[in-house]
């Protein structure tokens, strides 16, 4: 049937609806979801860029360029509101992933990798000396922002930061998919395969690698004002490799096949690291590394790829 929907996107929608309604029961997890949602849209990115077969290893750079553009607006102009901070830390991510791009989009694989990463560490290094301006490892406090001219408690705000963060990732998970269903999609899976192809038919391969890495800048961006607003800090840790790695974790942990992947692998990663934290504190870890090994071994393509594997086989057995 044509207007039938996808499982994958039924999935979706469930992760949507319990991020609304769950946490009007238990007020703890507003935060926690928020967090799912917000890291879900910088892992987006990621999963953009395994299209085209390339990894960031310094994907935290725009992350941390997202947080630090609603801090410095703060910090320097003063008050603020949720939705400037969204665009003006989308508006810089996406210059600085222009400006990045431009140099990487040349290289492919390792070198890809390690030349984001190399850019990734030149700006927490900066956000690290730079003390007049950024206060160093301490970071930069982001005031609690209003929406449309409304302040709020604590208590109303983790709401307010929890829906609008639901209503940004539901927007971005639909332009993703989008984007991935589109010729511009098609043509980054093509480099994947064969980008010596792709130049031949007329296409460049910067040129779509250039458009996917500029998305999945914005993206991080995005993201990143959005954990600023909800955890009201911005630190140089934002930037630093671990970061990165975390995002490129969540992206394998979820899968790359769909948007969703994004999501479901942050959803595992933060609550693992929610439940394991408070038990386990200093071995939480370990116990993410034990589910990764897993997923690697059961479920090479992903959470997403897990739940397609056994749909497959269950249809198979009727």
């Amino acid at each position: 049937m044509a207007g039938r929907i996808k499982p994958i996107t039924a999935v979706a929608i469930i992760l949507f609806l319990a991020s609304a309604v769950l946490p009007l029961f238990v007020a703890s997890w507003a935060t926690l979801f928020a967090l799912i949602l917000a890291k879900g849209i910088v892992v987006l990115g990621i999963v953009l860029l395994l299209q085209a077969g390339q990894v960031s290893f310094g994907h935290a750079m725009f992350f941390a360029t997202g947080a630090y553009t609603a801090a410095f607006w703060g910090k320097y102009i003063g008050g603020g509101d949720i939705l400037i901070f969204l665009a003006l830390g989308g508006i810089t991510s996406t210059v600085f992933g222009l400006i990045v791009g431009l140099f990487v989009v040349r290289y492919r694989e390792i070198f890809f990798g390690m030349l984001n990463l190399a850019f990734s560490m030149v700006l927490w290094s900066l956000l690290e000396k730079m003390f007049h301006y950024t206060n160093g490892a301490d970071g930069i406090r982001v005031a609690r922002p209003g929406l449309f001219g409304f302040s709020f408690t604590p208590e109303t705000f983790q709401y307010v930061i929890l829906y609008v963060s639901l209503l940004v990732a539901i927007a971005a998970f639909y332009g993703v998919q989008r984007y991935l269903d589109s010729p511009l999609g098609h043509m980054l899976r093509a480099m994947k395969s064969n980008e010596t192809r792709l130049e031949y038919l007329g296409m460049s391969a910067r040129r779509v690698l250039l458009i996917g890495y500029v998305f999945s800048a914005f993206l991080g961006g995005i993201g990143g004002t959005l954990v600023s607003i909800i955890q009201q800090i911005a630190t140089p840790e934002f930037g630093f490799w671990t970061k990165s790695g975390e995002f490129v974790f969540i992206a394998i942990l979820g899968g790359s096949a769909h948007a969703f992947g994004a999501f479901a692998g942050a959803a595992m990663f933060e609550c693992v690291r929610f439940y394991a934290a408070a038990h386990l504190a200093d071995s939480w870890q370990l116990i993410l590394g034990v589910v990764l090994v897993v997923i690697i071994l059961y479920a090479p393509n992903g959470l997403i790829g897990l739940r397609q594997r056994y749909g497959q086989s269950g249809r198979g057995g009727h």
